[in-house]
């Protein structure tokens, strides 16, 4: 998916970065991502980052868990690795690890 195509669909990068570091994880290992990674590849402030976790969490596409101590993971849900299979499937794009 080019920056092109973001735009047209609509897409904020921000969101679009973080829905695909999340599939990629689910694709190469799956399981929970721990929070600091996610923002780490998603080139994402915490703040924001769960900031738009809830609202995937909210849309049913994504599951986050939070700790006392403010660690956490998150992971697509069913519905989330088939939204992002159809964005992102055949994209040779990768994020940074």
């Amino acid at each position: 998916m080019s920056d092109d195509v973001s735009e047209q669909e609509g897409i904020d990068p921000v969101l679009e970065a973080i829905l695909r570091a999340l599939w990629e994880h689910a694709r190469e290992a799956g399981g929970d991502l721990s929070l600091a990674r996610l923002s780490k590849r998603a080139e994402a402030q915490m703040s924001v980052l769960r900031r738009v976790l809830t609202q995937l969490a909210d849309a049913g596409l994504a599951v986050m868990t939070l700790e006392e101590g403010g660690r956490g993971a998150a992971r697509l849900t069913e519905e989330g690795e088939a939204l992002c299979g159809a964005l992102f499937e055949g994209d040779d794009r990768r994020m940074p690890h």
